[in-house]
């Protein structure tokens, strides 16, 4: 394979009270109360136009405190090592991270949302909405996560953090 370079640019940031890797929920789904907004830059505004009737959005990002490459990682819900790529950790060769968020209301260039478990000041790659029709599915298997239970998973998701 050759060294190819892909380029991407920020469409905007994303604003959350998460300062501290370590104090952030894991996931959205631990990070219920967390409030955050994306702030779009000026020139990508027209693209926002019919998000708001949509209640969910992929939030695509830039993991810009991940500096290094793993490629097997201790998941926040197991202590035994996994493959990067069965995992969601930012220790990945592309830094991208990928958040579903509960859109709450868009104003402007802004847009706020919960489920923030995402730091502050990270860039912003891309937005796209969630929707039922193209998105769920009947999961059948959930890999080595089926081993763990939901209160350990609840646990370890938050982090310590209550809203």
């Amino acid at each position: 394979m050759t060294d190819s370079r892909i380029v991407y640019s920020p469409i905007g940031v994303i604003r959350s009270e998460h300062t501290i890797a370590a104090n952030t929920p894991i996931q959205p789904v631990y990070a219920k109360g967390c409030k955050g907004r994306a702030e779009i830059i000026d020139a990508y505004s027209e693209g926002l136009s019919d998000l708001e009737g949509f209640s969910h959005i992929y939030l695509i990002y830039h993991f810009n405190q991940s500096r290094e490459v793993k490629l097997t990682v201790k998941p926040f819900l197991q202590d035994v090592d996994r493959g990067i790529f069965s995992t969601r950790a930012p220790y990945r060769p592309n830094p991208i991270g990928l958040s579903v968020v509960e859109l709450v209301k868009i104003e402007g260039t802004v847009l706020y949302f919960d489920g923030a478990d995402i730091l502050d000041g990270t860039p912003l790659l891309d937005i796209k909405p969630y929707t039922a029709k193209f998105d769920l599915h009947e999961v059948k298997t959930n890999g080595w996560q089926d081993e763990v239970d939901e209160k350990t998973a609840q646990h370890r998701g938050k982090r310590g953090y209550s809203p």
